[in-house]
C-alpha cells in the first residue's frame, strides 16, 4: 500500500482567525505567510526552544519549526542549565524568543514578521513526523522527555473539539484564554494545537493576575472559553468579580475540589469542566466535575488499568491508578506512587489532599509522606497547611471527621504558602525542602 500523503498543518480556511491580539485579528492566511518568512530563518537543522510568551509568537514559531523539518522542545524553563542541558541532549539545539535570554545559544528573535507574498497552502506533514518533544513537570524527580509525532497531537486535538464542542458547526467559533504557558502540554495543546484544528482562536497576550485575565476575557468576542488550573481559578473566585459570559471553563495539572468546581457553577453560571491527561499521553478524558466523579475517555482512548492506548502514539504506561466504572468511564485513584498503606490501610495522597482542602478555611495543603514509610512501622504522615485564621487544632479536627485516625498527619504544619511553580504544581525537591528544619 502506498503510504498515506499525511495530514494537514492547518486544518482550517485561510480567512478564518486564529488568533486574538492587541494590534488586531491574526487569520490562518497571515499566520502561514509570517511562518514561511520566518522559517527561512532558522537553521537548516535542529531542535528549537520556543520561549515566547506572547501566545502568537509561540504559535508562530512552532508553525515555522514544522516548515523547517524541526522538533520544537516544550521547554519553559530559561535557565542556562536547563538550556545548556537540552543542548546537550539534542543536536542543532537554538532558542525562539521574544525577549531577551542570559545564554551562550544561538537565538531567533520573533518580533514583527513581515509576511511571504501570495497564498500559502498549509502543508501535508508526515503523521510520524515527531513535531514536539514535552517533558515531565519534574513533579517526582527530573523531567523525562516524549515525543509527540504530528498524527497523535493532531488526533488529540480533533478528538478535544468534538467533547467540547469547537469543531465547525457546533457554533459560533470560539475564544479561547489561558492562564497556563504554551510551553506546558496542558497550555501546548488547548492553546496551540486546538487552533491549528478546530474551529478556536486564542488570546496571545499573557494573563496571569485575575483582575488581568477577567480584562482580558471581556475584550474577547464569545464563544468564551477560560483554559486555567485549580490555583487559578481560587484566586480569580476571590477576587469577587464576575467574569462575562463564558461556554465553559476547563481546569487541569491538579485535581479539582468539588467545593471549588460548585463554586465555579453557581458564582459564574458556567459548566466547570476538567481534563485528565499527562505528558506521555497527552489528553485522556473530561468530566464536568460538580456533577461527574467519573472521568469518559476522549474519542478514540482506551483505557486500561495499567496502560492506555493512544491515537498515533499506540500504549502508553499509566503512572496513575484507576477504577474502571459504568459506561466505559473510569475513576482516577491518583499516583500509583503516591498510593501509601499504613496500618494494614491503603489511601492515595491525592484523595488526603483533596479531602484537606475541603476543610473550611483551608486555602491549599498538602500531605506528605516520609521516605520510610514502607519500612518503618512507626511511620506517619505530615501535612503542611495554608489557613490564615484556623489553628492546626481547628483542622485536625475537622480532619477527624473525614479520615480514619492512621491517616491523621503527625505534624500538621500552618504555613504562610506551597512553593507551587506557575502551573500549581509542587515538585518533589520543594516539598523535601519544605519539609527540611
Amino acid at each position: 500500500m502506498p503510504p498515506e500523503p499525511g495530514l494537514p498543518l492547518i486544518g482550517r480556511a485561510a480567512e478564518e482567525v486564529i488568533c486574538h491580539r492587541a494590534g488586531g485579528l491574526v487569520t490562518v492566511g497571515r499566520l502561514l505567510a509570517e511562518a514561511t518568512t520566518l522559517a527561512a530563518q532558522l537553521p537548516a537543522a535542529g531542535h528549537a526552544v520556543n520561549l515566547c510568551t506572547d501566545r502568537y509568537r509561540m504559535l508562530l514559531g512552532f508553525v515555522a519549526a514544522l516548515l523547517r523539518g524541526h522538533p520544537t522542545l516544550l521547554n519553559a524553563d530559561a535557565s542556562a542549565h536547563r538550556l545548556q542541558a537540552l543542548a546537550g541532549q539534542y543536536p542543532g539545539t537554538y532558542l525562539l524568543a521574544d525577549a531577551p535570554v542570559a545564554t551562550s545559544l544561538p537565538v531567533i528573535r520573533v518580533g514583527e514578521v513581515e509576511a511571504a507574498a501570495g497564498h500559502i497552502a498549509p502543508p501535508l506533514l508526515p503523521a510520524d513526523r515527531i513535531a514536539a518533544i514535552a517533558f515531565t513537570s519534574g513533579s517526582t524527580g527530573q523531567p523525562t522527555a516524549h515525543r509527540k509525532p504530528w498524527g497523535a497531537l493532531v488526533a488529540a486535538a480533533r478528538a478535544a473539539a468534538e467533547r467540547f464542542t469547537l469543531r465547525h458547526g457546533d457554533g459560533p467559533p470560539s475564544s479561547i484564554l489561558a492562564t497556563v504557558p504554551p510551553q506546558h502540554m496542558y497550555g501546548f495543546e488547548t492553546t496551540i494545537m486546538l487552533p491549528l484544528q478546530a474551529d478556536v482562536a486564542c488570546h496571545a497576550g499573557e494573563s496571569f493576575f485575575p483582575s488581568d485575565v477577567l480584562d482580558a476575557l471581556a475584550a474577547l468576542p464569545p464563544r468564551r472559553w477560560l483554559v486555567t488550573t485549580p490555583l487559578h481559578l481560587r484566586a480569580l473566585l476571590a477576587e469577587g468579580r464576575r467574569p462575562v459570559p463564558l461556554a465553559g471553563v476547563i481546569s487541569a495539572t491538579a485535581p479539582l475540589a468539588p467545593n471549588l468546581a460548585e463554586a465555579v457553577e453557581r458564582d459564574w453560571a458556567v459548566p466547570m469542566l476538567e481534563i485528565y491527561g499527562a505528558s506521555e499521553a497527552g489528553s485522556m478524558a473530561s468530566r464536568r466535575s460538580a456533577r461527574e466523579a467519573d472521568w469518559l475517555p476522549y474519542p478514540g482512548i482506551r483505557m486500561g488499568v495499567e496502560e492506555v492506548e493512544v491515537p498515533g502514539l499506540g500504549a502508553v504506561p499509566l503512572a496513575d491508578a484507576i477504577e474502571p466504572t459504568a459506561g466505559e468511564r473510569f475513576r482516577l485513584l491518583g499516583r500509583r506512587a503516591d498510593l501509601v498503606k499504613l496500618g494494614g490501610r491503603r489511601a492515595s495522597l491525592a484523595e488526603l489532599n483533596r479531602l484537606l482542602a475541603e476543610v473550611e478555611g483551608v486555602a491549599d495543603g498538602v500531605f506528605l509522606a516520609p521516605e520510610d514509610i514502607e519500612s518503618n512501622p512507626a511511620a506517619r504522615l505530615s501535612a503542611y497547611v495554608v489557613a490564615p485564621g484556623r489553628s492546626a487544632e481547628d483542622i485536625l479536627a475537622a480532619l477527624r471527621l473525614r479520615l480514619e485516625p492512621v491517616f491523621l498527619p503527625r505534624p500538621l504544619v500552618l504555613v504562610e504558602a506551597l512553593p507551587r511553580d506557575r502551573l500549581g504544581k509542587l515538585t518533589r525537591a520543594a516539598l523535601r525542602a519544605m519539609a527540611t528544619p
